[in-house]
C-alpha cells in the first residue's frame, strides 16, 4: 500500500548529527516517511539515548564535536544485534566510513545526503544494493581520498606516509598542497 510497509513494526530512528539546520530537516523528513525520531548533537547524547532506549534504524553522523560518532554505532550495536544503522560522511572519510560498516553500520553515505538516499539505505534489504549514485566519485578522487587518509592515520607525518604509499615524498607534497579533485 505505501512505501513504508518495509519499516516493520519498530519505527524508531536515532539521527544523530552536529549540524542543527540539516539535523532539523531530516528529522522532518525522516518523520513523514513514517519513522518515530529522536535527535541528538552531540556523542555523548547519541549514547545515552542509545544506551536507554536503543532504536531499531539509525542515522550517525561520523565527525561530531565532541568526537566520533562511531561510538555511538558501537553502543547501538551492543544493545540492539538487528538495528539497521547508516553512516553519515563529509569529504575525506570514505575509508573511515568502510571501517564503520566493519564494526557494525549497514552502509554509509556522503553528504550531502537526502532523505530518499537515506531511506533506500535504512530498508535496503540482504544483498539488494540501493541504485548507484547519480554523480559517483572519480578514480582521481578515490585516489585523493586514500591518500588523505594514510596522511591522517601517519598522525600527518609526509615522509612516513610517503613511505608507506611507496611514492616520493614531495610528490606526495605536491598532492597533499593541491585543492581536492571533484
Amino acid at each position: 500500500m505505501s512505501e513504508f510497509e518495509d519499516i516493520g513494526p519498530d519505527k524508531s530512528l536515532l539521527i544523530v548529527d552536529d549540524d542543527e539546520p540539516f539535523l532539523k530537516r531530516l528529522a522532518r523528513a525522516m518523520e513523514k516517511r513514517g519513522f518515530e525520531v529522536e535527535t541528538a548533537e552531540t556523542v555523548a547524547a547519541g549514547t545515552a539515548i542509545a544506551s536507554a532506549r536503543p532504536p531499531a534504524f539509525a542515522v550517525i553522523d561520523l565527525r561530531l564535536e565532541d568526537g566520533n560518532g562511531l561510538d555511538v554505532v558501537e553502543r547501538i550495536r551492543e544493545r540492539r544485534q538487528d538495528a539497521r544503522i547508516v553512516v553519515l560522511t563529509g569529504y575525506g572519510a570514505i575509508a573511515t566510513a568502510v571501517a564503520a560498516v566493519k564494526i557494525g553500520a549497514t552502509d554509509y553515505l556522503s553528504k550531502p545526503a537526502d532523505a530518499n538516499d537515506v531511506t533506500a539505505a535504512l530498508l535496503a534489504r540482504g544483498d539488494s544494493l540501493p541504485p548507484p549514485p547519480e554523480n559517483p566519485m572519480s578514480a582521481d578522487r578515490v585516489r585523493w581520498e586514500h591518500i588523505q587518509r594514510v596522511y591522517e592515520l601517519c598522525d600527518r607525518n609526509v615522509s612516513e606516509t610517503a613511505r608507506r604509499l611507496n611514492m616520493h615524498r614531495r610528490t606526495l607534497q605536491r598532492i597533499l598542497a593541491k585543492r581536492s579533485p571533484k
